[in-house]
């Protein structure tokens, strides 16, 4: 079929953008510009509403109490100097591969070689985890049919989405974001009414579920830093915005709008809800533990709690592994323009979708999905402690690229800094002085531990990787001449 031949894009220059923003079809090598602002708007708000928020922030709690809210905090404070740090670079040179492209001008091939790679290897294990989480739900509702079926059903499906067009990728996920989003508000808003007391059968609260059972801080401060290993990886997604901006007609205005509005976004979404939790339940309830959220609105009186929330939580794991797929081929394919990856990967589709690129990362998908049910406690658990610290990695990387891309659009472009980082260097220096933190206190817990060793082992394999390509690259360079 015409819509499915493929053209061959061939290395861009230093800082072009690799997209096309006609509104034809995409077959001249680049990606086409069909995200419309409504979509974009959804993305970055669903990029940091994911699954690990309505189930996983129940560990958090019950490792912490109601000093998470201090873990929440920040972390939502590094999130967003970070965010603000790549909308800078973003917005001035909007780029496919975003944080890759920026550290690659930034601070060499070798960086950008390095955290590209370990980016989307994070995301296609992170399409396995997600297919699995689908799967068990559907699998409860369902029981006839076997797991795998479920997991092998979802990829497909989502696969097919993003082969269509960028267009379908955004139209998805503008549904599944706008059902978590009406989710979380309806949550704040039954909450807010429970704790003061004006639902039926409810009493206002008060602080005694904030400051009993303990204390504030029950564990001590050290379980804040604790609670900020959970959190951390929750926020991962943010960043996607910064990917999809440059197929959006107005990728610039996309990024700028994305990046202020993440402090209301988290502050609202996770800071203002599991207050709620923590208000409303004693942190130490064994229903919290569970999931928080169902508990919430079961104590508040919510028939079907459970099961509205597993709708819910469905729709936030299809969003991911939507995300998922989109982020780890774009990736993909801006490393394939770079010649950091096989070129095949830099191809697209006449309708501007690079096939290569998806079909690779959803093939990696697809064996870490059988890894999860052949050897869980093996290859698998390695598979996903490797790729665990590689949020805290891409945020060092786009706080040094911050750094030195700074100096480089003052001198060559400043009227292209439209979104500037707040009080630079210093806030700069402050993130990366947080990171750092994180870092060290990782080494100071027995999970934490294991995830950064093999982290630090991926990297130090895929930076290998960076250095034996680029001796290749030069020896191919130096051949012609000769």
């Amino acid at each position: 079929m015409r819509a499915d031949t493929t053209t061959q894009a061939g290395s861009p220059p230093a800082g072009s953008t690799a997209i096309s923003h006609g509104h034809g079809h995409g077959g001249d090598g680049h990606l086409k510009a069909g995200l419309k602002n409504r979509h974009l708007s959804m993305i970055a708000i669903g990029g940091v509403i994911g699954a690990g928020l309505f189930v996983g922030s129940g560990a958090g709690i019950a490792a912490t109490g109601p000093g998470i809210l201090l873990s929440y905090t920040l972390a939502g404070v590094l999130v967003v100097l970070v965010m603000r740090m790549l909308g800078e670079m973003a917005a001035a040179d909007p780029q496919s591969g975003s944080f890759s492209a920026y550290a690659d001008r930034a601070l060499g091939r070798w960086a950008g070689f390095t955290i590209g790679w370990l980016y989307w290897f994070f995301w296609v294990v992170v399409l396995a985890v997600e297919a699995t989480a689908g799967a068990k739900i559907l699998n409860s509702w369902m029981p006839g049919v076997p797991q795998w079926a479920f997991a092998l059903i979802v990829m497909a499906v989502l696969t097919a989405t993003n082969l269509g067009s960028v267009a379908s990728y955004g139209e998805f996920e503008f549904w599944f974001a706008g059902i978590k989003v009406v989710a979380i508000a309806a949550f704040l808003v039954v909450g807010t009414l429970a704790v003061f007391g004006l639902l039926p059968g409810t009493d206002a609260v008060g602080t005694a579920n904030l400051v009993g059972h303990g204390g504030f801080l029950p564990h001590g401060v050290g379980a804040v830093f604790t609670g900020m290993l959970t959190v951390v990886f929750a926020f991962m997604g943010s960043e996607i915005v910064t990917l999809a901006a440059g197929e959006s007609e107005d990728p610039e205005k996309a990024v700028s709008k994305a990046t202020n509005s993440v402090i209301w976004r988290i502050g609202i979404f996770y800071l203002g809800s599991i207050l709620l939790v923590v208000t409303l339940l004693p942190w130490d309830s064994a229903a919290v533990k569970g999931s928080p959220y169902v508990a919430v609105l079961e104590h508040v009186g919510i028939p079907g709690a459970g099961r509205v929330m597993d709708v819910i939580v469905l729709t936030a794991v299809l969003s991911c592994l939507n995300s998922g797929m989109y982020t780890a081929s774009r990736m993909a394919f801006s490393l394939g323009r770079r010649g950091d990856a096989p070129k095949a990967f830099a191809t697209v589709t006449k309708r501007g979708v690079p096939r290569v690129a998806i079909l690779s990362s959803v093939v990696f998908g697809f064996v870490a999905v059988f890894f999860n049910y052949t050897s869980p406690d093996t290859v698998f658990a390695f598979l996903l402690n490797s790729s665990g610290a590689v949020a805290l990695f891409v945020w060092l990387v786009i706080c040094f690229s911050q750094l030195r891309m700074r100096r480089i659009l003052e001198r060559e472009c400043p009227e292209r800094l439209t979104v500037r980082m707040w009080l630079y260097p210093y806030l700069t220096w402050a993130a990366i002085g947080m990171i750092g933190f994180v870092v060290a206190y990782m080494f100071t817990d027995a999970d934490g531990r294991k995830q950064m060793y093999l982290s630090l082992v991926a990297a130090a394999i895929v930076l290998a990787a960076s250095a034996v390509v680029g001796r290749r690259r030069r020896a191919a360079e130096v051949a012609p001449a000769s």
